[in-house]
């Protein structure tokens, strides 16, 4: 398996994120109108994300967003269905927030929903705590804010 470090603009990455739009308009778009999210999850200020690969082909991605000096904002995390629960997402998610210390950030926040349950797992057990909804969730019930601080990148060749 490979995490291939990219861009917003990387096509790969781009179809995983319309794959997670799909997934999450079928999981919980019955419940929720998640027209009002489209204006947060645009990739073009995307600098910083990974695509997942298993034989060369695709299978999940993620990205961070600078959200002020201090703070990254994870964003657009998915691995497709039929590689889920095989801890993917948890090396993704912790992979991200590696990079995130690399750049200087000292916190990571991200924005998810008590409906998706797979997913605040995953968070939880990295070690993300739920948070008062902040910037553009404050006014949506049915966002779930999570952040956690992120430790300071070891120098390459120590443990």
């Amino acid at each position: 398996m490979e995490f291939k470090r990219t861009s917003g603009k990387n096509e790969d990455f781009i179809e995983n994120c319309r794959l997670l739009d799909l997934d999450l308009d079928r999981r919980v778009g019955k419940a929720i109108k998640r027209d009002k999210y489209k204006q947060y999850n645009q990739l073009d200020k995307v600098q910083e994300a990974i695509v997942v690969y298993q034989g060369g082909q695709p299978i999940g991605g993620g990205a961070i967003r600078r959200y002020d000096d201090k703070t990254a904002e994870l964003k657009r995390v998915f691995v497709r269905p039929e590689f889920q629960g095989q801890g993917v997402g948890s090396r993704l998610v912790s992979l991200l927030m590696d990079w995130a210390a690399e750049l200087g950030y000292h916190r990571m926040i991200l924005e998810t929903g008590e409906l998706l349950a797979e997913s605040c797992a995953v968070y939880k057990k990295l070690g993300f705590q739920v948070i008062p909804n902040y910037g553009p969730y404050v006014d949506m019930p049915e966002s779930l804010c999570m952040g956690r601080d992120l430790e300071e990148p070891q120098p390459a060749g120590e443990t």
